[in-house]
């Protein structure tokens, strides 16, 4: 029986396995894919298409969001893929919420250098023709926001990695197991100097003792879109509101946060124990993605709380005005998370293999440059 060769073999298609796929590949190597779904149908495709690096960690984070964006606009530009640089605004109805933002920006000089900065009420609804004007009071805008539309970036990004590498992807085909220089698959056997493990949700296909010990949880999230809106026009800068803020790790350590963060306990309290912010985001064809929630379990159960859906419509409401809200689809999402402050699980369970997993929410934003790290340090 014939054994298929290849440099370094990447398990799972989604956004992370590409992304170690592509930092190997242009190292010159030879890669080869595996993804045991006929196509990518995991949380790289049930997400808003926002590479949103405002709302990462200050420092290391911040600027592997950098990096991945660069990454995602060269894609774009051999591509084609729809990557529209409209950057964000986070829009401010509340003292406690503008105190926030002003901190952040005073606390983030390399934001501040990548333009981020306090807007006026004029100077927003300016910008975003759907940012409701009653009772604005300012905004922090951030130019780095990047949207992609991934149900049409995943396949984009597979399709560059084949055709400008060569890369060998392989659908539908799952790894029993990794005893290398050997993988075994449906397909066949593998020769492979260097693993790396990108099985996102699935736990337990390969090297199940590593996640049994690492303290991995899944994410349950609902999401929702509506249809094409009226006359074709842009959504403009991607949004959110207050609750955003008690969110995303680039607030953490703001004075101001520990006041906001009692407020909306009080105020909000179905949707800080749901774990809802609502960000509001666009597809290519125009379409808006509305969401979401974060239940945090080893096993969630399969089905939708609409009364989730109805508070995250609620809550957009206070700082959108949509041209034709009706939702057309609602999906529930999966991805793995830590929860104790890592930002990425990368460990090596035995010589040559790399798993990579616990992005958590923001594998579109940090993969590319998280991938180029890894794969760098990863011995051959």
């Amino acid at each position: 029986m014939s054994v298929n060769q290849a440099d370094t073999v990447v398990v799972g298609a989604g956004i992370v396995g590409l992304a170690h796929a592509l930092a190997a590949a242009r190292r010159g190597e030879r890669v080869v894919v595996f993804e045991r779904d006929d196509f990518a149908v995991g949380a790289s495709i049930r997400n808003f298409g926002m590479i949103w690096a405002v709302g990462q960690q200050r420092g290391a984070l911040y600027r592997r969001a950098l990096r991945s964006r660069e990454i995602w606009l060269d894609i774009a530009a051999k591509t084609g893929l729809w990557a529209e640089q409209s950057g964000s605004l986070h829009l401010a109805h509340r003292p406690d919420e503008v105190a926030v933002l002003e901190e952040f920006v005073a606390c983030a000089p390399a934001a501040r250098e990548r333009g981020v900065a306090m807007v006026t009420p004029r100077e927003a609804v300016e910008r975003s023709h759907v940012a409701r004007p009653e009772g604005l009071l300012a905004a922090m805008w951030s130019p780095t926001e990047l949207n992609v539309d991934p149900r049409l970036a995943l396949p984009a990004v597979a399709e560059h990695l084949v055709s400008e590498y060569d890369v060998d992807i392989r659908f539908g085909t799952t790894v029993r197991s990794v005893d290398l220089p050997t993988v075994s698959t449906t397909a066949g056997e593998w020769r492979a100097g260097r693993v790396f493990v990108c099985g996102g949700n699935d736990f337990a296909t390969l090297y199940p003792e590593v996640y049994a010990d690492s303290g991995l949880v899944r994410c349950k999230l609902q999401m929702m879109r509506t249809g094409v809106q009226p006359g074709g026009r842009p959504l403009g800068p991607m949004l959110c509101g207050g609750l955003t803020l008690l969110h995303y790790a680039a607030f953490d350590g703001l004075a101001a946060r520990e006041a906001l963060a009692e407020r909306m306990g009080e105020e909000l309290p179905y949707h800080r124990e749901h774990g809802i912010h609502v960000l509001l985001s666009q597809t290519a064809d125009g379409r808006l993605t509305i969401g979401d929630s974060h239940a945090y379990g080893t096993t969630h159960d399969p089905f939708e709380d609409e009364g989730i859906n109805e508070a995250v419509r609620d809550y957009l409401r206070t700082f959108a005005d949509l041209p034709d809200p009706r939702i057309t689809e609602r999906w529930t999402g999966y991805y793995p998370s830590l929860r104790d402050g890592r930002t990425e699980l990368v460990v090596s369970p035995e010589p040559g293999v790399t798993v990579v997993n616990g992005v958590g929410g923001a594998g579109m934003t940090l993969s590319f440059g998280l991938a180029e790290e890894v794969v760098a340090a990863a011995q051959f």
